[in-house]
């Protein structure tokens, strides 16, 4: 599979740092310039995409709201 375009402007190229198995999802960090990443996908995801620690990968973040908490 090859992604010619894409309409998502914020993409994080990185390499997969950690994964956290779940039964049905599982956590993925991606390590990129700008720092850490995490996504939360289904396992099955992990398994078809073939994610193993080092993986190279692109973190496409898509958000229409953003949240802002006083420290």
């Amino acid at each position: 599979m090859s992604i010619q375009a894409i309409n998502v402007r914020n993409q994080f190229r990185g390499k997969v740092r950690e994964i956290i198995r779940g039964d049905v999802v599982s956590e993925i960090d991606v390590e990129t310039p700008w720092g850490i990443v995490t996504s939360v996908i289904t396992t099955r995801s992990v398994d078809q995409l073939e994610l193993v620690l080092g993986s190279e990968v692109v973190a496409l973040v898509k958000s229409t709201e953003v949240s802002i908490a006083k420290l």
